[in-house]
């Protein structure tokens, strides 16, 4: 009856079935809701919304200036006359003026600061895209880390149950003579520590809980339930080898694209460093008119004075660079630098995907034969489990070798709940490198 006990449990275990997993999240909406909510995603698209701005401005730049302006003056006590003879006068002016200017040539600076901007941009989209693919894999160790809990919590309540049946056996037995205090009290240290299990095995559960609705941004775990992955039918397949899924997330990662588009900024940005040796050349124009009065003077009306006094102007002004203190030199000298720096930037981005990569990989193959031999030290502990009940049962062998042996096969039974999920959470991050979704 026990074995069977034990039996049915761990069944109920491998499938992840729980009673209440029907109204659960699942680990697709645990993902998609953090993408949401998660705060530093957040801030990120903020950072992204603002390089947006920052590369219109950039555009803007290739427009002309057009600014209008209007000025009222007044003037009071001695003044040149016409006459050029000084005179206590009062004076007003009044002025309009509308003007506008252009950049015709800068050495490319305009050309580059706009490219310079739009990579600035599509580089912040992809440190979103990054950000949301370490939320994604947080989020996914966290869920199946409560499946792995909740399936440990099921096998230490079980044995509490298995416990509490010999205790209740043996307090009968003793009742009749057939067993000693003795065995009784032993056994009660044994629910005891049963107890401890489930208290602990409990308290990581919620502990786990507790990480993954932090990760969601929820206020509160309560009543926060999971829905656990169908994963009844383990197949072991371990996509191809670490080179080719590093060849094939090379091309997808947003850390590597984002870090190449960096790398290509460096460019614009030696571009633009070198743009300052080149003359600049702008093109302004305008137009403006104004109204004065003098007092002791007649003066002609304002529709007349603004008509008579309009004026516009032209012009083209050039700048050529002679010398700058060695300033661009040491421009340009420090945005090669910074293209140095950031092409090992890029190095370095690589091989820690590579690491990451082969980790997952020899972690997946680890846990795949972990698995397979766990099952079948627990197919043994099984078998001796149950040679040891029968014997038991037959006054043969004491409950300290019970419980041995009732030990040992819970503690390969979580071994193989340990191993299955370590290995379905390494082959789906593979998988994730390969494509960038999360299945379990």
């Amino acid at each position: 009856m026990k074995t069977k006990a034990i039996s049915i449990v761990l069944a109920a275990m491998l499938t992840a079935g729980t009673a209440n997993a029907a109204d659960g999240w699942t680990l697709q909406q645990c993902i998609d809701y953090a993408i949401e909510n998660n705060i530093q995603i957040r801030q990120s698209d903020i950072t992204a919304q603002n390089r947006d701005i920052e590369y219109n401005s950039a555009r803007n730049n290739r427009l002309p200036g057009v600014s209008a302006g209007a000025s009222q003056n007044w003037s009071f006590g001695r003044g040149l006359t016409a006459d050029n003879t000084y005179a206590n006068t009062n004076t007003t002016s009044t002025s309009f003026s509308i003007g506008t200017d252009v950049t015709l040539f800068a050495g490319h600076r305009i050309t580059e600061n706009i490219k310079l901007a739009e990579l600035s941009l599509e580089a912040a989209k992809s440190d979103l895209e990054r950000i949301k693919d370490d939320v994604r894999v947080q989020v996914a160790q966290a869920f199946i880390q409560i499946v792995y809990n909740r399936s440990i919590l099921d096998v230490a309540r079980n044995q509490v149950t298995i416990d509490s049946m010999q205790v209740e056996r043996l307090t009968a037995l003793a009742a009749i003579g057939k067993a000693s205090s003795a065995e009784v009290a032993s056994q009660k240290a044994t629910l005891a520590q049963s107890n401890l299990s489930v208290i602990q095995a409990e308290n990581n559960l919620n502990m786990s809980i507790l990480t993954l609705t932090q990760l969601l941004e929820l206020p509160s775990p309560e009543g926060f339930e999971i829905e656990a992955p169908d994963n009844s039918e383990l197949e072991f397949n371990i996509p191809d080898s670490p080179e080719i899924i590093y060849e094939q997330a090379l091309g997808i990662k947003p850390s590597i694209k984002s870090e190449e588009l960096r790398l290509e900024q460096t460019g614009k940005s030696i571009d633009i460093a070198k743009s300052g040796f080149y003359p600049t050349l702008s093109l302004s124009a305008g137009a403006g008119t104004n109204y004065y009065t003098t007092s002791k003077f007649q003066s002609d009306p304002l529709g007349d004075q603004l008509k008579n006094n309009f004026s516009q102007y032209i012009g083209l002004n050039l700048s050529i660079p002679i010398f700058s203190r060695g300033n661009n030199r040491n421009n340009v000298r420090s945005a090669q630098l910074n293209r140095m720096n950031q092409q090992m930037q890029l190095d370095n981005a690589k091989k820690t995907l590579y690491k990451e990569i082969q980790q997952a990989y020899y972690n997946a193959v680890a846990s795949k034969s972990r698995y397979e031999s766990s099952e079948l030290v627990e197919a043994s502990a099984q078998e001796s489990f149950d040679l040891v009940q029968a014997k038991y049962e037959g006054g043969k062998a004491s409950i300290t070798e019970f419980n041995e042996s009732k030990n040992r096969l819970v503690t390969s039974q979580a071994d193989v709940l340990k191993y299955r999920y370590e290995y379905l959470f390494n082959t789906a991050l593979l998988e994730f490198y390969r494509n960038s979704s999360f299945e379990l």
